[in-house]
């Protein structure tokens, strides 16, 4: 992983731009010290369900590996000329989402292509309103941005009829074309992978005892799968207990997570010994409540953002501000991933089908980076469109 990472200034300008022309208002090497039993993070020296603990421990320690090379494609289609996407977003307050849109933004000023971003401000109406509006602009291709595409049946079947391929990103739960809804590809890591791998890193940090609120939002199937999940991973160690299971809309954290928090604080007191969310987004809402608690950022709960891996995240991880881990997708490689698949879909050539393996980062593997990608695909993919 490069000591430091910048986001492109072209990918900042989009982003700014994004959020303030849409529509409508806007809601709210493996360091050992890293995998190593840490007693004070669980506040008992005695391991709890040691089989489970023993492979938690090893799964995690692989992924914490930041010696990440490009295992991408290296081959397919020159550039298409002149193609316009438009990228329908769920919300762009939704880091992941418009980390992505960034992405997209700066895959496509290298092909030559034209990017419209609508934003769909977290609610069914709004995204469906942002579908109806990139149909009618007649684009080349049109991503779906973190919702579920059977929100938007009709806008779907448009498309379809039109030969508009549609390209998905979190819009359903596996990664790969889909032909129910009908996509080209659904850009993601495995939720599976990440599940567990978030499950995994609660159970070896807490030595295999600890007390978990997982967080959610159960109006995304992907997200839902995804807290589906990592209760199941979390239920395999038996000395592991979820104290309570929290359905907070993305679109609604910034509202509703510190009262929720402060709530779970009262009710839980010192019980509450780790976290795991959906977004890192949560904690982001959740640090005022602990603060005033008289929690400490570097102190219990410890917590784990099972994606999405924005800045915002790095650098509350960084500084030890009530963040110690996330997940994180590499949101600006699948924003290349995402053209590169268009670009395969109008050359009449198959999706790739690549998968990201899954990351953890946490401070000690960071060295200060503020997003976590692959090393060379930005060289790979100019290598295959002759950029």
């Amino acid at each position: 992983m490069h000591p430091t990472r910048k986001v492109a200034v072209t990918a900042v300008t989009f982003l700014v731009a994004v959020t303030t022309t849409v529509t409508g208002c806007e809601s709210g090497s493996t360091d050992s010290a890293s995998t190593s039993t840490d007693a004070s993070l669980t506040g008992s020296s005695k391991p709890g369900c040691p089989d489970v603990l023993s492979k938690a421990r090893r799964v995690v320690q692989k992924a914490e590996d930041v010696n990440a090379p490009w295992a991408g494609p290296t081959t397919g289609p020159e550039a298409v000329a002149d193609k316009t996407i438009v990228y329908v977003a769920q919300s762009m307050t939704n880091p992941g989402v418009a980390g992505v849109a960034m992405g997209v933004q700066e895959a496509a000023e290298v092909m030559g292509w034209h990017v419209r971003a609508l934003n769909g401000h977290g609610t069914p109406d709004g995204i469906r309103e942002a579908f109806d509006k990139a149909l009618a602009l007649k684009p080349a291709g049109i991503v779906i941005g973190g919702f579920d595409p059977a929100s938007t049946p009709e806008q779907v079947e448009r498309a379809d009829a039109a030969g508009i391929p549609l390209i998905g990103w979190h819009a359903v739960t596996a990664p790969g074309p889909s032909t129910e809804p009908e996509l080209f590809t659904n850009i993601t890591t495995k939720v599976e992978d990440v599940a567990k791998v978030s499950a995994d890193w609660i159970i070896a940090r807490s030595n295999g005892r600890a007390g978990v609120v997982l967080f959610t939002d159960t109006s995304i199937p992907f997200a839902k799968r995804k807290s589906e999940l990592i209760k199941q991973e979390l239920a395999t160690c038996s000395d592991v207990d979820l104290l309570s299971y929290e359905n907070i809309p993305i679109a609604q954290a910034n509202s509703r997570t510190i009262e929720k928090v402060s709530s779970l604080l009262t009710r839980f007191g010192d019980r509450w010994t780790h976290s795991a969310a959906i977004n890192d987004l949560y904690f982001g809402h959740a640090a005022p409540a602990l603060r005033a608690d008289g929690g400490q950022g570097a102190g219990a709960p410890y917590n784990i953002g099972a994606g999405d891996g924005d800045p915002s995240a790095f650098r509350r991880i960084n500084a030890k501000e009530f963040q110690a881990a996330t997940v994180p997708e590499p949101l600006s490689e699948q924003g290349w991933q995402i053209i590169d698949e268009f670009n395969r879909a109008f050359a009449g050539k198959p999706a790739t089908r690549y998968v990201a393996p899954v990351h953890i980062t946490t401070a000690t593997n960071s060295a200060g980076a503020q997003f976590w990608d692959s090393e060379g695909y930005r060289d790979a993919y100019r290598k295959i469109w002759g950029k």
